[in-house]
């Protein structure tokens, strides 16, 4: 077993040169590429291309930091370098602690990513407040506040065009359960700054036409005189991707299926962005929806056929099938294999960029420390029934098919009944806690179903941990127990979890049952930490989160 300073110099040389993962890796170092580049949930992803480098965003949802922001030099190698939005509190969104407590689903939908005039504009919708847009002139510092472009219930999917006349325009979607109509596309006109609407919008496109409904998340590009839309149509699990285009913003379009399932594995191949290299080639980035892993990312070729983004191989009337290997894009040098961020040894004065809290989070949750992690206890919400209404779940992806994922926790319970652990989050859950019972701490495992339909949770096992490593220590003059545990995470082919657990970190004994995970709400399943003090206004439980290392299986 390696020494924790052992981990941390083979971690540290890791991150000098590239950071690599254990059990997802796109890139084989030979000039070619396997799909998906990224399997974890980047859902609704955009791309854009500045000189030779890429930038990458997607939906956050309610989880924060939001609005993602990964970095690429080829467009198959991407790791984490930024968030866009520290928190949810913005202008228009009433009540202003409504993103306090989890709202799933909602939140950050659907974002498009753009430079103009040596700045960063990021514009999402929020199905309940508006379209917004945040801005920088440095993409891996401090974002400006985020400004209301546009307010109302059901405006999602916006993608401006910065046209080569001077104007700026939007292309957005409907939410259907918001607006109460859905499957259409309208086209309305910016300000020069890009920040506010000056005119009324126009339908540019109509998807209930018995071919293309669900038509949503349209990205607007200028391309040799005329205008698309490149937008995703039938459904999320099993839908297409169409281009539209015309010589004139607002229309008539145009319009043709340009990527499809065809005979791969691949479902509901679209909702994305299109980017060229330095040296002319086009790509496109998209999502598969795959269960409990979310929407994991897939890059497509693109040949402009007669003017059309024919995506994808073997093409047939304009329309390709998804590819499964394929040589990567071209690049001004070949760029070795690099991951986003999963393990983590909490050795750094802030929090990993892999980690995302359930609801903007207090500042009485955590804060890192030297060398772990510490969170604090919290209090369970009024008339609770199950984790589906904790904001202080600190989370990240699932990032392949299998993995194990372990943790180190040193924890002081200092209440009856208060508990911490490793969990497993959807609108399934389960997770392997330690609770303080009297003067014992007592391990279970806790298995939810249909949690936002508020099922109560099951303890389905638990036992007194016989040999727990305690140290009585004091605090002030009061004793308290002082219990390290380790907790094993595996998951198999499937999203089919299990639980062990370890009192030295070596021999880990199976506990509980299985459980097979789910998504979440518009979100794939999620895994992390959590501590929580039963009873309100008791003194403070905490944990010690000493690292947490995501490997194969093997």
């Amino acid at each position: 077993m390696r020494t924790k300073s052992t981990f941390v110099f083979i971690l540290l040389n890791l991150f000098l040169t590239t950071l690599q993962s254990q059990v997802w890796i796109a890139d084989p170092g030979d000039g070619t590429y396997k799909n998906p580049i990224l399997h974890a949930d980047y859902s609704d992803p955009d791309v854009i291309r500045v000189g030779d480098d890429y930038y990458m965003t997607a939906s956050s949802f309610n989880c924060v930091p939001g609005l993602p922001i990964l970095h690429s030099k080829d467009l198959v190698n991407w790791k984490i370098i930024n968030y866009a939005l520290d928190n949810l509190t913005m202008e228009g969104v009433d009540p202003s602690g409504f993103f306090d407590r989890p709202q799933h689903g909602k939140g950050v939908w659907a974002p498009c990513i753009r430079y103009h005039k040596g700045e960063f504009y990021i514009y999402w919708g929020d199905p309940d407040f508006g379209i917004y847009v945040v801005k920088t002139k440095d993409i891996s510092g401090k974002w400006e506040k985020p400004i209301l472009v546009m307010s109302g219930k059901g405006c999602i999917d916006p993608s401006p065009l910065f046209d080569d006349n001077g104007k700026v325009y939007l292309v957005h979607a409907w939410a259907g359960s918001r607006a109460r109509l859905n499957s259409i596309l309208t086209v309305c006109e910016l300000d020069a700054t890009g920040t506010h609407v000056v005119s009324r919008e126009t339908l540019v496109f109509d998807g209930n036409d018995g071919v293309n409904h669900t038509v949503e998340g349209a990205k607007f590009y200028k391309k040799d005189g005329y205008y698309y839309i490149s937008a995703p149509a039938g459904g999320v699990e099993k839908g297409w991707q169409i281009a539209l285009r015309s010589k004139n913003v607002y229309g008539p379009y145009e319009a043709k299926r340009v990527l499809a399932q065809g005979t791969t594995d691949i479902n509901g191949p679209h909702q994305g962005g299109l980017v060229d290299t330095p040296n002319g080639e086009w790509w496109f980035i998209h999502f598969q929806d795959k269960g409990a892993y979310g929407r994991i990312i897939h890059l497509q070729p693109v040949a402009w056929k007669e003017g059309w983004p024919v995506t994808g191989i073997n093409d047939t009337d304009y329309c390709g099938e998804p590819v499964l290997r394929g040589q990567k894009p071209h690049a001004d040098k070949a760029y070795p294999p690099e991951t986003p961020q999963e393990s983590d040894e909490f050795n750094a004065h802030s929090l990993g960029l892999q980690w995302q809290w359930h609801a903007n989070p207090q500042s009485t949750w955590g804060f890192p420390a030297n060398g772990y992690l510490r969170l604090y206890g919290q209090y369970y919400p009024e008339n609770f029934t199950n984790f589906w209404d904790i904001p202080n779940l600190l989370l990240q992806k699932l990032t392949a098919p299998a993995l194990t994922a372990t943790v180190k926790m040193t924890t002081v319970l200092r209440n009856e009944a208060d508990k911490t652990g490793l969990i497993v989050m959807g609108w399934d859950y389960s997770c392997i806690n330690i609770v303080r019972k009297g003067n014992d701490h007592v391990l279970e495992q806790i298995i939810c179903r249909n949690a936002e339909q508020q099922t109560p949770e099951e303890i389905v096992a638990q036992q007194k941990i016989s040999t727990p490593n305690k140290q009585t220590k004091y605090l002030y003059q009061t004793p308290v127990d002082e219990v390290t545990v380790y907790f094993r995470l595996t998951v198999k082919e499937g999203a089919v979890c299990t639980f062990s657990y370890s009192h030295d970190g070596k021999d880990f004994h199976s506990f509980g049952k299985p459980f097979p995970a789910r998504q979440g709400k518009w979100i794939g399943a999620k895994m992390g930490f959590f501590i929580m003090n039963k009873e309100t206004d008791s003194e403070r439980s905490w944990v010690d989160v000493d690292w947490f290392r995501v490997e194969n299986n093997n």
